[in-house]
């Protein structure tokens, strides 16, 4: 055997040592699935349902995207006692939109919340403004991005499964809505770093730091959100959401993120920049969890999704004259056919229809090394402009 032969074996077995591991926590990850919750259906309000919910909708400069939001909470019936816009100076026409709306149905209340206070990120800002001027009679708080579009039916079907499962707090993953090839190829290789890292929606996360939660859509229970003060717990987060679902899930309420693609629509950013740079930059969840778990969960996405394809590409132009180098070949083979093979998983998790540029879903593993170098990026520096606002 050359000396080449043997440096290159030896790297392959360096390589099965540590990537072999990290493939066994993947795969029983995804077999989770197979216990997976069946995504909510809608569901009409019951008497008992009657001023259950406050709804809380935070928006800045939103007019271009919060119409089909305010469509689609004005489809929610009874149980929804009030639906409070809290708005942060927006300059655009958004608080004109909301007024018009307003008009029509009375349970819509515009705020205006206070200046940023020192320390806070403007979302939970607004959202805490939300919490704090919601009816004293209603038992629920339900947080709403401007950027969703809510399917009638989604209220009275999330207050049915917290009930039925007993939940205080229960988020929903949405059916996402893409346009142009550059999002289609870019949007499910992010998408996939997180069920990489958490499993799919619906699955029991085992531990505190493994919670997973969408801040589109964040119902939870008036009591628990009381005991962690509100969103102060999440004032400095830029993924609020995740951070106050793990101190609920702390403080001893059950927490449920579940699978909302037939009622929670969402067109999250526009374009392939602003979505590499928006949402990019929150998807290493660093407001919370420890440096520890963040540079952990990287180097496993590193391992089970970054590294496959160019693995794969270098082993395919080697003689595989060694055990090594052919079980490294086969693992990553299995691997990248395994990503292809996911894209059927979530394809029903995207709005097809009227959509182009479509074909680029199915190249987007091509994209999976662009994704994890994008998570470590963004694990590296605090953002220091999001949505608008400047931070120090």
């Amino acid at each position: 055997m050359t000396e080449g032969a043997v440096l290159a074996s030896g790297l392959a077995l360096g390589l099965l040592l540590i990537q072999g591991p990290a493939v066994a926590i993947l795969w029983s990850r995804l077999f989770r699935a197979l216990r997976t919750q069946t995504p909510l259906q809608a569901e009409a309000a019951r008497p008992a349902d009657l001023g259950q919910v406050s709804v809380v909708v935070p928006t800045l400069n939103e007019a271009a995207r919060i119409d089909p939001c305010l469509a689609g909470l004005s489809r929610q019936g009874y149980e929804v006692r009030e639906i409070l816009v809290v708005d942060s100076r927006s300059q655009d026409g958004t608080p004109d939109q909301v007024k018009t709306v307003a008009g029509r149905d009375p349970r819509f209340r515009l705020l205006t919340d206070d200046p940023l206070p020192q320390g806070w990120v403007g979302r939970p800002w607004a959202l805490h403004t939300g919490f704090t001027q919601m009816s004293a009679a209603s038992d629920w708080f339900l947080g709403i991005d401007a950027d969703t579009r809510p399917q009638p039916g989604l209220v009275a079907a999330l207050l049915h499964r917290a009930e039925v499962g007993a939940y205080d707090l229960i988020s929903l993953s949405p059916r996402f809505i893409l346009a142009g090839w550059g999002e289609w190829g870019l949007q499910p290789a992010l998408l996939m770093t997180l069920i990489y890292r958490f499993g799919p929606t619906g699955t029991d996360p085992g531990a505190v730091d493994r919670v997973m939660a969408n801040g589109q859509c964040f119902l939870v229970r008036r009591p628990a959100l009381e005991a962690v003060g509100g969103y102060t717990t999440a004032r400095s987060s830029f993924c609020d959401d995740v951070t106050l679902a793990r101190a609920v899930a702390a403080a001893g309420f059950r927490v449920g993120f579940l699978d909302g693609r037939h009622l929670l629509q969402v067109r999250m950013y526009e374009g392939v920049r602003e979505l590499w740079r928006e949402w990019g930059r929150s998807l290493d969840l660093k407001d919370a969890g420890r440096p520890a778990q963040l540079w952990g969960d990287w180097i496993f996405l590193v391992l089970v999704q970054g590294l496959p394809l160019p693995i794969l590409g270098a082993l395919v132009t080697t003689h595989l004259n060694t055990w090594p180098l052919q079980v490294a070949l086969a693992l990553n083979l299995i691997l990248v056919v395994s990503r292809w093979a996911l894209l059927l998983a979530i394809r029903s998790v995207y709005t097809w229809q009227g959509s182009r540029g479509t074909w680029a879903f199915w190249l987007s593993p091509l994209a999976d090394p662009l994704a994890v170098v994008r998570i470590g990026l963004s694990s590296l520096q605090r953002p220091r402009q999001w949505r608008g606002r400047v931070y120090a």
